[in-house]
């Protein structure tokens, strides 16, 4: 088989996915390849894919330390830079015994506020923070990276800091302005998260960017940067800031739930979690947002376990920046951007939004 040809079929794909301002490019073995554009999966008029092109394209295009766990898993991620069309993260699998190809296009530029149309005065005080834990979390697809970018190139353009990212794979580059960036890739820079993970303090870091706090001793290190000074941002797969606190706790064992309390009522600065819902006119999406700041009282809220008052605290009003779900669902609502059913479809508590809509509010 000609190296050549199935690279060309993928670059293909890839150049008129780019130009195509689509998110991700999907390749499922013996079918034309599919393109996420505004949220919705379409495909494209090209001849299938054959699992033998799949298969070779994976095969030469895995970075060698990866190469035994593809051939032992089944499935592996990587990256990948297509000449004068980009840069990709890349996840594939089988399914069924045949190869499937997903990518993810990687921005040579990190977004703006403005491009990303996102509320930005509470997400630029978020990232003044000096120290502490600053979580950005939503479902796979919500734009939690592009929202955690935009609030680091804003920091870069404004702050002079050493900001130490790890990555599997890198999301954005960064070109060095008022901040110093040093981006390292798994699997590229760095043969482990863990091992990446434990030197980290030692690289003289003012920001720490985690791409994903994935179990309990990311979460620790996490805490320890912290505590001696360093502001950490990083993303979890949770909907709502309910959820997202639950989720850190369930990285402890029962018999520690009482120093985690401590710990992180000392070490968050804030939750930030969004959902994209379509847009009424031109396409495109809107993104709502659930926002826990923690301040004195939210700090007190964990530190006694009251965790099931947080969202009390998100409904009631609040000059904190602090806000629920509905509160910005209803806000979107007002201003024309999305309609009144989607943001009912995408509301966790649609009763309630549909009273505040009528102009009716409930005290907490």
């Amino acid at each position: 088989m000609s190296t050549t040809l199935h690279t060309e079929i993928v670059n293909d794909l890839l150049k008129l996915a780019v130009e195509s301002g689509a998110s991700d490019i999907v390749i499922k073995s013996e079918k034309p390849g599919y393109l996420r554009m505004g949220g919705r999966l379409r495909s494209v008029e090209m001849d299938p894919i054959s699992c033998e092109h799949a298969q070779a394209f994976v095969d030469e295009k895995v970075p060698r330390v990866f190469r035994q766990k593809w051939e032992d898993d089944g499935q592996v991620d990587f990256a990948y830079a297509a000449d004068d069309i980009g840069r990709f993260r890349v996840n594939a699998f089988h399914q069924r015994g045949l190869v499937s190809i997903v990518f993810r296009h990687i921005k040579s530029r990190p977004p703006t506020f403005e491009e990303l149309k996102i509320e930005s005065e509470t997400l630029i005080k978020m990232a003044q923070a000096k120290d502490g834990i600053l979580l950005v979390c939503g479902a796979t697809g919500s734009g939690k990276s592009s929202t955690m970018a935009a609030m680091l190139n804003w920091i870069n353009h404004n702050m002079d800091k050493h900001i130490v990212s790890i990555e599997d794979p890198i999301e954005y580059t960064f070109s060095d302005e008022k901040s110093l960036f040093q981006q390292r890739e798994i699997g590229l820079d760095v043969p482990s998260f863990e091992l990446a993970i434990k030197s980290v303090l030692r690289q003289n870091p003012d920001i720490i960017l985690i791409g994903e706090m994935r179990d309990k001793e990311t979460f620790e290190t996490a805490i320890s940067a912290a505590e001696t000074g360093h502001l950490v941002f990083s993303t979890m797969h949770a909907a709502t800031v309910a959820q997202s606190l639950t989720r850190l706790f369930e990285f402890f064992p029962p018999e520690q739930i009482a120093q985690a309390r401590r710990q992180i009522a000392g070490s968050l600065r804030g939750f930030i979690c969004q959902k994209l819902i379509p847009a009424i006119e031109g396409g495109g999406r809107f993104a709502a947002h659930e926002i826990l700041i923690a301040d004195a009282t939210v700090r007190n809220l964990i530190l006694d376990g009251h965790n099931d008052k947080i969202q009390q605290l998100l409904e009631s009003s609040s000059d904190s920046g602090s806000k629920s779900f509905n509160k910005d669902l209803y806000r979107l609502i007002k201003e024309g951007k999305i309609s009144k059913a989607d943001g009912l479809r995408f509301s966790p508590n649609p009763a309630a939004l549909e009273m505040n809509l009528k102009g009716i509010f409930f005290k907490t």
